[in-house]
């Protein structure tokens, strides 16, 4: 593999550069691609296993979808905020009984925080907003509907592009301020400060709330964090095709999309991925130097 005029054999090469050799700089021996190796280091993913985690990205799609479902009621009258208030308490104390039944020891000493504190930050947040409540629905009075949705529409977008999905407990805070915002521009388009607080609570519960329920359903209780994500996708396209029946087809082929052809996709095309490595690569230091940093 050298170039013209290479020695003979009688003189042996050495892949050095700080000795004089009677060989060219870029030189290589038949040796080269000996030490070729291929898909070094590669996962091999299992169908059914890359399902079970895209049903993740597939249940947060569904909360968008509930959330929008619910905006749409309140705002046609269908579902009073007292309604949707009560419903929300009796969700949050039931998914907050199930995450400390949920919670091992060794998660309960890591976290470090009481049943005391968590009250005390609920009812803050609760006084906070039922107290701003009145200047939340006024925020947007002086922007153009049309513009309310926009901006709605693309911060519900970024917020299922920035979530966390790998690790959602808790939820990344540029996902939740997303979500948190469009929450604030749909509510103030509702007919009273009630309407607009029930729907900031909701948004607490969908966005912030749930992720944390469901990380903990994830690491311990696999099974029924497959129920709860299939649950959830049903109530979203359910929900959704009460209100918009194209809506609703739209949401289930992204569904489908998501969670059942994108992993085919995945494993399908795991045989083609063909990475080689050899002694052409960057040299690694394996050694820790950790100690020459002090």
């Amino acid at each position: 593999m050298g170039p013209d005029g290479v020695p003979g054999q009688s003189v042996p090469w050495r892949k050095v550069l700080w000795e004089r050799q009677p060989f060219p700089d870029n030189y290589v021996d038949q040796r080269f691609l000996e030490e070729l190796r291929r898909n070094e280091g590669i996962r091999q993913y299992r169908y059914w296993a890359v399902v079970k985690e895209a049903g993740l990205v597939g249940q947060q799609l569904s909360c968008v979808a509930i959330f929008i479902t619910l905006w749409l009621y309140m705002e046609q009258g269908l579902l009073s905020p007292e309604t949707l208030l009560w419903t929300s308490l009796m969700c949050a104390l039931l998914g907050y009984g199930l995450y400390q039944a949920l919670t091992s020891q060794t998660q309960s000493c890591s976290e470090n925080r009481t049943r005391l504190a968590d009250s005390q930050s609920a009812a803050l947040f609760l006084s906070f907003t039922f107290g701003f409540s009145p200047v939340l629905k006024t925020l947007t009075e002086s922007v153009s509907t049309d513009t309310v949705y926009a901006m709605s529409a693309l911060m519900l977008l970024a917020h299922l592009v920035s979530f966390p999905y790998a690790h959602p407990s808790p939820p990344g805070s540029l996902s939740l301020n997303a979500a948190l915002f469009a929450s604030v521009c749909l509510a103030s388009r509702l007919p009273g400060a009630l309407h607009t607080f029930a729907m900031l609570t909701c948004a607490l519960l969908v966005f912030a709330l749930w992720p944390c329920l469901l990380q903990r359903l994830r690491e311990n209780a696999p099974g029924q964090f497959l129920g709860a994500c299939v649950g959830v996708c049903v109530g979203g396209v359910g929900g959704l095709g009460s209100q918009s029946p194209g809506g609703a087809v739209l949401l289930s082929l992204a569904l489908v999309s998501v969670t059942l052809i994108c992993p085919l996709l995945l494993v399908s095309l795991q045989r083609h991925k063909d990475n080689i490595h050899g002694p052409w690569d960057e040299a690694e230091i394996q050694e820790d130097i950790s100690r020459f940093l002090h």
